[in-house]
């Protein structure tokens, strides 16, 4: 059984250090999506579908059912692929739930973007600039400055591309209208991953309220924010650790 996780934006799989250096497995994947630390292949489509369909085509070629972790935009690819494809899955786990519910508005950064001109310009200086400028503005929301140092080469204008056509179209009601399916994700196990002091995926009452919908367990982390891998690794590979054991 392999456990494979799923990076979001700004990152490269190395988000998941931390926490993977606390895992007691070694039957680990981790995969980044196209343009969020992977190169993105011609023709590729930066969409909500887009990338629903590269993470079912890799969990294809695996052969066998996986437990699935997401983070941000691979964390809403995840629940993606449990609402479409659980027979790839023995299990799941998301921070990104909270983005189904039809109360939820995209948070600042992500309007901006959404937004013609205005998403460019913010694109530009937010993965322009030096390394160790991009090293400051990560540690700004909160990563620590060892792992924002190991993300920054992978930011530039590929993953400001990927950025820009990733949240144009997950635009609302786009994401609201998945959400109708969320029930489809209970076929297999599911695990809300539920930071508390995370502001950019929904309020903790919305990713309760589509963890209910979606059947899923809530596995809450008091004080983290939207990178608690990083944050507090050995917690949140506790709380993975427990979830997986049930279904051992």
């Amino acid at each position: 059984m392999t456990a494979v996780f799923v990076n979001g934006n700004p990152e490269s799989a190395a988000i998941w250090d931390p926490l993977l250096a606390e895992l007691n497995r070694t039957d680990v994947l981790r995969l980044s999506p196209p343009g969020f630390g992977a190169s993105i292949p011609a023709g590729f489509d930066c969409t909500v579908a887009g990338y629903r369909d590269w993470l079912v085509g890799e969990l294809v070629a695996l052969g066998e059912p996986v437990d699935l972790v997401g983070h941000d935009v691979g964390g809403s690819t995840v629940v993606g692929v449990a609402m479409t494809r659980p027979d790839l899955l023995r299990t799941w786990a998301s921070d990104s739930v909270g983005v189904f519910d039809p109360e939820y508005v995209w948070h600042g950064l992500a309007r901006e973007w959404q937004t013609s001109g205005v998403g460019e310009k913010s694109i530009a200086d937010w993965m322009g600039g030096t390394a160790d400028e991009r090293v400051e503005r990560m540690v700004a929301v909160g990563l620590s400055r060892a792992v924002a140092t190991q993300l920054a080469p992978a930011q530039g204008p590929e993953m400001g591309h990927a950025i820009l056509a990733f949240y144009r179209s997950a635009a609302q009601p786009t994401m609201a209208e998945l959400g109708r399916n969320l029930p489809a994700a209970a076929q297999r196990p599911g695990l809300a991953i539920i930071g508390t002091e995370d502001s950019f995926v929904g309020s903790v009452e919305m990713r309760r309220r589509s963890a209910a919908r979606a059947g899923a367990r809530v596995g809450t982390l008091d004080g983290l924010n939207h990178y608690w891998m990083v944050q507090d690794p050995v917690l949140s590979a506790r709380v993975l650790t427990s979830f997986w054991a049930e279904y051992d």
